[in-house]
């Protein structure tokens, strides 16, 4: 397993080593013989992009079964077993053989630092893995192996992974596909039944309402007509927002949470705060809302929160403001986790089962204001995510940004995305989790912890629910946000409020 010596407090991750397909004691896989296959469009505007996830472990960190747990799952998976060739005239994956020793990386660091803050030391060591390029020459993960205890776990290890080899989800999904049920470990992980929002947002992305039968009456074809024409008429103006902001013709006042130019390469730091997940779901329940839009709602309440506070309260800065965020929406149906476990199973790279960056994209306005009622933050945030669910916004983005890369190329297609990432001031996130305690080859999971970095915004917002608990995640820009910790104590007080003015609403309803 590589290692590296100390070089200060925290030492970091060693230089790139190139990688031997001749199959080495340890090696994986076999050679491809057919010359690989396509990157798609959008795994290659995700250049410099990467997904870094944690999961938190509650015991010590056993090596002989987790490196035999990676042996027969992920690294079966195609993508984790190959190499992106860029040269030629298309670039594309194929498949090598892969050498576990260079992919997991176990870092020598300071045991008096990581003393003295266990806490500290981890979230330093991960904020390290934003400014350490990746060795190209090999497959595009690594998983960092932090055995200390900290205050939410006995252990942990951190997964980088390029973006180019899928979305967020998949991903996740993936990761947890190489998890099994604490309580009974021949199982996959138990997942909710549905995801908050899952169903209602199927239906906007994928195709229009269901025409209602002849027989239905005048009154039900006028009502389907006039809902296909509202939604052709969001679609067109969300179409027109996002090439406005793709060419920079409009762009998101500044604020605290915009970025630097050049922030894309500047040092992230990842924090996190966990929170409780029946508190989310009491507010759901209380509004007749989803938990994203609880999440939205309370997003928006933690950013106002400290907007004012750091700006004060005369009446200039007091004045409400708005900003977009960036969604990215993965197009292409988020495979199960039992399909996941049988492809790396098998390891099969012709397996039926789709993979991959197939993304679009939505963009999420964020109010910065002050309410009288915490509540109305919830309301405005479900008003704005429904609007958003009528809305062909992700498919059509998607048609444009491939569209654009077969006429022009993809540096000019990458140049677009880049800009329009630019022109907005965060990047939001929900995903859900597994409902029971699950182990990762054979080690209690006590918590999960994705974000990203590499994409030019200062502020990236991730919500992962867990059993009862949901974690919010910040990848935020290390220099700009000197006082992150606080801005996390805005995300629990905000929950907190909005929690404590559901609980009187329900007295004063009897």
């Amino acid at each position: 397993m590589g290692a590296h010596g100390a070089a200060g407090p925290l030492a970091l991750p060693p230089p790139p080593l190139s990688i031997d397909t001749r199959g080495r004691d340890g090696a994986i896989g076999e050679p491809d013989d057919d010359g690989g296959e396509p990157l798609s469009p959008t795994a290659r505007m995700f250049h410099d992009f990467y997904i870094v996830a944690v999961v938190g472990l509650g015991t010590p960190i056993d090596f002989h079964p987790a490196r035999a747990g990676l042996e027969v799952t992920l690294v079966r998976h195609p993508r984790f077993s190959s190499i992106r060739v860029m040269d030629g005239p298309e670039p594309r994956w194929v498949r090598t053989v892969v050498n576990l020793d260079d992919h997991i990386i176990v870092p020598d660091l300071d045991r008096a630092a990581v003393s003295a803050d266990p806490d500290r030391a981890l979230e330093d060591y991960v904020a390290s893995l934003s400014t350490l390029p990746m060795d190209q020459s090999r497959p595009l993960w690594e998983l960092h192996v932090l055995d200390f205890p900290t205050s939410e776990a006995a252990s942990a290890v951190a997964f980088r992974i390029h973006h180019a080899l899928g979305d967020g989800a998949s991903l996740v999904s993936l990761l947890l596909a190489c998890t099994r049920s604490a309580a009974d470990p021949k199982a996959p992980p138990a997942m909710p039944s549905s995801a908050p929002g899952a169903r209602r947002r199927a239906r906007p992305v994928y195709g229009a309402p269901p025409r209602p039968a002849w027989s239905a009456g005048v009154l039900a074809l006028t009502a389907w007509a006039l809902s296909c024409a509202l939604l052709a008429w969001h679609t067109a103006v969300d179409v027109a927002r996002f090439v406005a902001m793709a060419l920079q013709l409009v762009r998101d006042p500044p604020t605290l949470f915009t970025g630097v130019k050049g922030v894309e390469s500047r040092r992230k730091r990842f924090v996190m705060r966990t929170l409780s997940l029946d508190d989310v779901k009491l507010v759901k329940h209380a509004l007749g809302c989803t938990v994203n839009d609880v999440l939205v709602g309370v997003t928006s309440a933690a950013l106002s929160r400290y907007h004012f506070r750091k700006l004060g309260n005369d009446s200039d800065t007091n004045r409400s403001t708005c900003f977009r965020s960036v969604l990215f929406v993965n197009l292409r149906p988020t495979s199960g986790i039992q399909q996941l476990a049988k492809m790396m199973e098998s390891g099969n790279k012709h397996n039926d089962l789709k993979w991959g960056n197939r993304l679009g994209y939505i963009v999420l306005p964020f109010e910065i204001v002050k309410h009288d009622d915490p509540l109305d933050y919830v309301r405005n945030a479900k008003k704005t995510v429904d609007r958003k669910k009528h809305s062909f916004e992700a498919i059509a983005t998607h048609v444009i940004a491939e569209t654009v890369t077969k006429l022009f190329g993809i540096e000019v297609s990458t140049g677009l995305f880049h800009r329009m990432i630019s022109g907005t001031t965060v990047l939001f996130s929900n995903m859900i989790g597994p409902a029971e305690p699950i182990e990762f080859y054979g080690h209690p999971v006590a918590y999960i912890a994705p974000s990203n970095f590499g994409h030019p915004s200062a502020l990236t917002i991730h919500w992962q629910s867990y059993m009862d608990t949901i974690k919010i995640i910040l990848a935020v820009d290390d220099a700009q946000f000197l006082d992150s910790h606080d801005l996390l104590d805005d995300f629990a007080e905000s929950l907190e409020m909005i929690r404590k003015a559901t609980s009187r609403a329900q007295v004063l309803k009897g």
